[in-house]
């Protein structure tokens, strides 16, 4: 839900979903030719955008209505069914809302791509809350502070035991714990650090002598698509998976794909057993210890899927290697040259690079 930025029981319940599903759809059919895209002609261009934009609107109306039907918000009978339209038209409303905002952003009112910064800002909120949230939750022990660096202080405060004060505020289990936000900071910064990596090819003019630029290859250079991808593929199959366990419960090939219940704490449905429950991270060292298959099994998934996507991506985007390096070399053959090669026509290198 992080990734997709959507946030239970609100109207963005659907998040990004639409747009990324929707995009993704339409990048797969241009890819394999079943739809003819010239991305140097407007028309096109504008006309894809155009296509994809109504797909993800029609996503939004039938996920909002799966929802609905399923029984997510409770039965259509205690809903009543002007509830249940209601709710229905709340959550297309927001996911329209949503990708007019994604379009504002792409047309420049704004930094960066709509995708990006609704997946920032979600995490972002979501990071905040689970630091220093000041809600109480009993879990069995008593009151406790949702929020970690509160819990600290106050456990800290309250103990007579500071070590076991400690001990509990680091490794506490069902509730965000300070292992878990100095993990996401040394992830963010490991992150960071990477995104950084780049090799920068000098590019020299022919025309104006003295003039020269560069030409910086990232080496993350899909960026975060293939986590936004993957988190969309498990999204849709957290989606199909509850909306058949909640109507199915008993069946054998629903069982098979994702068994469910509801948490004590947040009351949020948890996957807790087939396909779902293993493409689902751990939630704490704890769970790693005690199901170290579960680990195993969603690092190998991740890492594959990640990696699938990628090259699918760089694929259908034309952002491959083979055709980053036509593209600057139909540049080259105009205006400049490559100072760091002798020959504007041997590529060979420059591939190397980008693979």
């Amino acid at each position: 839900r992080v990734i997709l930025a959507s946030n239970r029981g609100t109207v963005m319940e659907l998040g990004i979903t639409p747009i990324v599903t929707s995009g993704l759809v339409m990048q797969l059919l241009a890819g394999s030719k079943i739809i003819e895209v010239d991305n140097s002609v407007r028309e096109d261009r504008a006309l894809l955008n155009g296509a994809q934009k109504l797909l993800g609107i029609l996503i939004a109306v039938g996920e909002a209505v799966a929802y609905v039907l399923s029984g997510m918000y409770g039965s259509v009978s205690q809903l009543g069914v002007g509830n249940a339209i209601l709710i229905i038209v709340q959550l297309c409303f927001a996911g329209i809302i949503v990708i007019c905002l994604d379009e504002l952003l792409q047309k420049g009112y704004g930094l960066g791509s709509g995708i990006s910064l609704f997946i920032a800002t979600n995490i972002c909120e979501s990071i905040i809350w689970k630091a220093f949230s000041p809600t109480t939750i009993n879990s069995g022990r008593g009151a406790e502070f949702e929020g970690a660096v509160i819990a600290l202080f106050h456990l800290l405060i309250t103990r007579t035991d500071k070590v076991r004060a400690l001990r509990e505020a680091f490794y506490r289990q069902n509730l965000p714990n300070v292992t878990n936000l100095l993990a996401t900071v040394l992830i963010f910064l490991i992150v960071i650090y990477f995104q950084g990596f780049r090799v920068v090819l000098p590019v020299r003019s022919k025309n104006a002598r003295g003039q020269q630029g560069s030409y910086p290859i990232k080496l993350f250079y899909t960026s975060n698509m293939p986590i936004i991808l993957q988190s969309a593929l498990v999204s849709n199959l957290y989606f199909i998976s509850q909306l058949l366990y909640r109507r199915y419960s008993g069946n054998f090939l629903v069982n098979l794909l994702g068994k469910w219940k509801e948490s004590e704490y947040s009351g949020q449905s948890v996957p807790v057993g087939g396909l779902a429950y293993y493409v689902t991270a751990p939630s704490s060292l704890a769970d790693v210890a005690a199901n170290p298959f579960h680990a195993l099994f969603y690092i190998v998934f991740m890492l594959s899927a990640c990696a699938l996507f990628s090259k699918t991506w760089i694929e259908v985007s034309g952002s491959s290697a083979r055709d980053v390096a036509k593209q600057l070399k139909v540049m080259l053959d105009e205006i400049c040259s490559l100072s760091s090669y002798r020959s504007c026509h041997n590529f060979s290198m420059f591939t190397i690079h980008l693979c």
